[in-house]
């Protein structure tokens, strides 16, 4: 077998390898270890923005969210709270749930009778009927402190 002393130089398209190539454009074995960062800050960067993402429009934290919660929205917050149901075993504690209201919006009530006649919208109703009724109260409160104090001032004695 004879030795290979001298090669043949390497001329057209062969002169050109793709090691050759790729690290002329900055990609080559020695650029590996760079790409490798590059690619890993990445994948934590696009981590992070999902993670925002997500917990900005499901947050478990009531204060981490980045829109504004409107006014009436907080006044009916408490109808959306999570609630810890009982164990469907469990009779005492089942009782208890049911007792206590349930869960608002099923049609068990309170006595564990099935009521049909609540939906959504009678519930929607009935907080907005109740709403009227206490901003009635407090108009007629208003109201009578005030002729109370009419009269006082012109020296009635009203209790």
């Amino acid at each position: 077998m004879p030795l290979k002393r001298f090669q043949k130089p390497l001329t057209g398209l062969a002169y050109y390898t793709s090691d050759k190539f790729l690290s002329k454009i900055g990609i080559g074995k020695e650029d590996h270890h760079f790409w490798k960062q590059i690619g890993k800050g990445l994948i934590c960067t696009y981590a992070l923005f999902g993670t925002v993402w997500v917990l900005n429009e499901t947050s478990p934290f009531g204060w981490w969210t980045l829109k504004p919660v409107p006014k009436e929205e907080k006044e009916l917050a408490h109808l959306y709270e999570r609630r810890l149901f009982p164990y469907p075993g469990d009779a005492e504690a089942m009782e208890e749930f049911v007792a206590k209201g349930g869960m608002i919006g099923t049609a068990i009530g309170p006595k564990g009778i099935i009521e049909t006649d609540k939906d959504s919208f009678s519930y929607e109703k009935q907080l907005q009927d109740n709403k009227l009724d206490q901003e009635a109260l407090k108009l007629w409160m208003r109201m009578k402190n005030e002729v109370v104090s009419e009269l006082q001032e012109k020296g009635f004695d009203v209790e």
